[in-house]
């Protein structure tokens, strides 16, 4: 029934009332009809063709009653539907509206109808008195029975298209739907109303056919088939458990769209049970977990990938002051200073980049953090704050690669110095007044600095100290610079050159 409710939408928007009336009683009708003739048949006058017109007429009347075509409550609907200026929310509110007020209405006119209907075949059968009575309750009890088996799916089912339609991809409608009473209340009402309704049937036919003889067995088998096939399919399966699944289907979809990292489409939020609830608190969580997305991707862009993504998953307490052996490595562009005074901010800051976007790539690549830019430089860190093994070596074949990515890049424009230095250091976030930062603390970093600088007397693009070459599980070649004073160490240290 969906498609078909999808397709009266599309066509007949404006006037969807009028056209949900119009498909209601081909639907509705001929259960007022077969209601009648079963009542009718446990009479012994057997007018069915005043039965069939019976059924005709209560059925007609009941879907007035209850749908009102045109009616105040399904006027915000259509006028959103025929393009006029009406509030998105108002319309998709009046949508709910008119399901729970559907609810209560239809039981009522369909017991008053019942009623009405099943004394109206008493009398004209010749019942009199108690009963008269007995048919009145009979019919009120099957027509209630079968409205129930669809009471609240065959709603949901109609008003799907117009809430999808009216609430788009926004979340206008989240609010909407109530949890209770649950999609398992509605559901569970419907298997009893559904095995009241046909226990009813078969006990009527039983009555109607009692004097059969012989031939009762066949054709209380024939009746059941004809039953299940022109009335339990197109009630039970077509108006009431099929459309129950559609919200099932669409939290299956959704959630593999999800796994897969895909969060930018909502699920649409058109079931006034606890199913409905289910779907805008998925899209809440969908939302969450976009916003997740974009601040890790935002984060990303200042700090580490890495480390954005361990801070989000664990929280800033995971990186608390530690011990660690890393290797540092700094990186300077030579000569920057002349090179920024003699060209326009936006050369420099270009440059700056162009470099940056080798250097950062690089480092990650090989297992290492870029941990701050310092103006024309960079620090990186291998080893914090992700562990890495055999650091030292994932360093130097960053600087070697660094190193020949410049030259490709830049030819001999840009030239670069790197130092590189293994040992302990502190590695946590420090910082206060709301301003935290990831950074390590120790004097294996002061000495990769002063390495760096060093290069400029040497002449190398990469120096090594002796810390970094024996922690070194593959060398490539190098060449021994012999031992140098640094500034602030007492002893000298001795560095070697990448070949």
């Amino acid at each position: 029934m969906e498609h078909v409710w999808q397709w009266v939408w599309d066509r007949h928007g404006p006037h969807y009332s009028w056209a949900v009336f119009a498909v209601g009683n081909t639907v509705i009708l001929p259960i007022w009809v077969t209601v009648a003739i079963v009542l009718t048949g446990m009479t012994d006058a057997g007018h069915y063709a005043v039965a069939v017109a019976l059924g005709l007429a209560f059925g007609l009347i009941a879907l007035a009653l209850i749908e009102r075509p045109g009616g105040r409550v399904w006027r915000p609907v259509e006028r959103w539907a025929a393009g006029e200026r009406t509030d998105r929310v108002a319309a998709l509110a009046a949508t709910y509206a008119w399901g729970r007020i559907s609810l209560v209405r239809s039981t009522l006119v369909y017991g008053l109808g019942g009623a009405g209907m099943g004394g109206t075949v008493g009398a004209i059968g010749g019942e009199r008195g108690p009963d008269l009575a007995q048919y009145a309750v009979a019919g009120a009890s099957i027509t209630i029975a079968v409205q129930a088996i669809a009471l609240h799916q065959f709603a949901e089912a109609l008003l799907r298209p117009a809430r999808i339609a009216i609430a788009g991809d926004s979340d206008v409608g989240d609010k909407l739907p109530r949890s209770r009473p649950t999609f398992a209340t509605w559901s569970n009402l419907a298997t009893l109303a559904t095995a009241f309704a046909f226990s009813f049937a078969g006990a009527a036919f039983a009555v109607a056919f009692d004097a059969i003889g012989d031939r009762g067995a066949i054709l209380s088998i024939v009746i059941a088939v004809g039953l299940t096939i022109g009335f339990a399919v197109p009630i039970t399966v077509g108006t009431s458990f099929a459309p129950a699944l559609r919200p099932l289907r669409d939290l299956a979809e959704g959630t593999e769209r999800v796994a897969a990292g895909d969060y930018t489409q909502r699920l649409p939020v058109v079931q006034d049970d606890d199913l409905g609830a289910l779907a805008a608190s998925f899209n809440r969580m969908q939302a969450g977990l976009a916003e997740r997305e974009r601040l890790r991707a935002a984060f990303g862009s200042y700090v580490d990938p890495a480390l954005a993504t361990r801070l989000l998953e664990q929280g800033d307490d995971v990186f608390a002051g530690e011990r660690r052996e890393v290797t540092v490595m700094f990186i300077d562009i030579r000569d920057f200073t002349p090179f920024a005074e003699a060209n326009p901010a936006e050369v420099t800051v270009s440059h700056l980049n162009a470099l940056f976007e080798i250097v950062v790539p690089t480092v990650l690549e090989a297992g290492g953090h870029v941990n701050k830019y310092l103006g024309d430089g960079a620090l990186a860190v291998f080893g914090a704050p992700i562990a890495l093994d055999h650091h030292a070596d994932a360093a130097v074949a960053s600087a070697v690669h660094i190193h020949e990515l410049v030259d490709e890049r830049f030819g001999g424009d840009v030239r670069i110095g790197i130092g590189v230095n293994t040992g302990t250091v502190i590695a946590g976030t420090i910082g206060g007044g709301g301003k935290l930062e990831f950074t390590l603390i120790g004097d294996t970093v002061n000495v990769a600095a002063r390495v760096e600088q060093l290069t400029k007397a040497t002449g190398d693009t990469i120096l090594l100290t002796q810390h970094t070459v024996d922690g070194l599980e593959q060398p490539p070649v190098l060449v021994d610079r012999g031992e140098h004073e640094l500034k602030g160490k007492s002893a000298p240290i001795r560095v070697h050159a990448v070949a």
